[in-house]
């Protein structure tokens, strides 16, 4: 690894071709400040990131490609959206996808490695494929990065360039608990027992159900990724102390930070491992808690578009949904307002007319109740949504749409 200085960095970056593929870390670990350099020394380039954060570079010349879409690529005319389960987006860099640059944000050099810290996911893969074809791997070494261990650690030979800062990571406000999320969030913290398997996201809903979780005991994590719910977990004793903590990438704040760095119950690992359904069926009492935008009378979800325009995308939710569902005891739950406050309309729908992300959970939990889903039949499966997901002001519309459809 060659520590290198702005200039240097800027011209190495300036020999790429034209539209070079620059992979690099997503959601809050972007490693701004070798974006801006690469951003000034390369006129065209594809950027590829997961959950991109505002900040990112967005002009002529700049395509912003994404298989999960954040809000600092989201509305961009410059985006490329490739629809991807995210267990397979490595396999596309493999493929359809090869990038030409991987620059990661790690953390300062021990023992002859960096740590990826708050950011694996995706990344080793990119590292591999990169390599494969002799592209380059940039490190923003940052002070302030946590080290993680798992697969977030990497040889220092396996980085041709660095750049050194000391910066501040960006520490995501957290979701009020408001009155409706606390509801949903205890409803849904009703069916986790004492010793199972977490898997959360981030938002006011999933704060509220591990809130709800500090009398359990033995509980485990292994997760797309966590933030500072976990923190809270632990700090009551919620959690097995005898069981990793897995996940494959983290935000949250300084406090959250602090405790996963060099800590030995936190394992980071990539996206292969942490989304692959038949390892996550292996987990006991697999609870996995995702949201959705829609949810319509044959239990289909729509949690990726709106008005046909892509708003996210699959994420992990389809490989956490399966691999719940197949482990034993486990639950695949969607848990979601009945009614959208911003769009004033109602959230069960007679039929998502977007693209399905996912189908089939165990339940659908609503402020209005708990819809028992799986192995009922389709009829059941309906009324329980009507009855008991479904806000009460459209009800009575839903019944005649499920008469039409064939559910009642």
């Amino acid at each position: 690894m060659k520590t290198l200085d702005i200039a240097g960095l800027a011209s190495t970056l300036g020999g790429l071709p034209p539209d070079a593929r620059v992979v690099v870390s997503g959601n809050f670990a972007s490693p701004h400040v070798a974006i801006g350099v690469l951003d000034k020394a390369v006129a065209s380039y594809r950027l590829h990131a997961l959950n991109a954060q505002p900040g990112l570079p967005d002009r002529d010349g700049v395509v912003l490609e994404t298989a999960f879409v954040g809000p600092g690529m989201r509305r961009s005319p410059r985006l490329s959206y490739v629809p991807s389960r995210l267990s397979l987006v490595p396999r596309l860099f493999a493929t359809t996808l090869p990038p030409d640059v991987v620059i990661l944000h790690t953390s300062r050099v021990i023992d002859g490695t960096v740590s990826m810290g708050m950011e694996v996911n995706v990344l080793p893969a990119a590292v591999e494929a990169v390599r494969r074809r002799g592209g380059i791997v940039v490190a923003q070494v940052n002070e302030r990065m946590p080290y993680t261990y798992g697969d977030a650690v990497l040889p220092v030979d396996a980085v041709d360039y660095a750049i050194e800062v000391d910066e501040a990571l960006p520490s995501p406000g957290g979701s009020a608990l408001d009155e409706t999320s606390a509801h949903i969030g205890d409803l849904v913290a009703r069916r986790v027992p004492d010793g199972a398997t977490l898997q959360m996201g981030i938002g006011a809903v999933p704060d509220a159900v591990l809130h709800g979780l500090k009398a359990r005991r033995g509980l485990r994590v292994w997760s797309e990724m966590f933030s500072d719910g976990i923190l809270s977990l632990d700090a009551v004793g919620a959690l097995d102390p005898t069981t990793p903590i897995t996940a494959s990438f983290l935000f949250g704040s300084e406090d959250l930070y602090r405790w996963v760095d060099r800590n030995p119950r936190v394992r980071m690992l990539r996206t292969e491992t942490t989304n692959e359904p038949a390892l996550i069926a292996r987990n006991p009492s697999m609870i996995s808690v995702n949201t959705a935008l829609q949810v319509d009378l044959f239990a289909q979800a729509n949690a990726s578009r709106i008005n046909a325009r892509i708003h996210s995308g699959f994420g992990g939710q389809t490989d956490f949904i399966v691999g719940a569902l197949h482990s034993a005891e486990g639950q695949a739950i969607m848990a979601l307002r009945s009614w959208h406050p911003k769009a004033d309309v109602s959230t069960i729908i007679p039929l998502v007319d977007e693209p399905v992300t996912s189908f089939q959970p165990t339940a659908v939990v609503t402020d209005q109740g708990v819809a028992d889903i799986w192995g009922h039949d389709e009829k059941a499966q309906a009324r329980q949504l009507i009855e008991h997901a479904a806000h009460p002001r459209v009800r009575g519309e839903l019944w005649e749409e499920a008469g039409a459809l064939g559910l009642s």
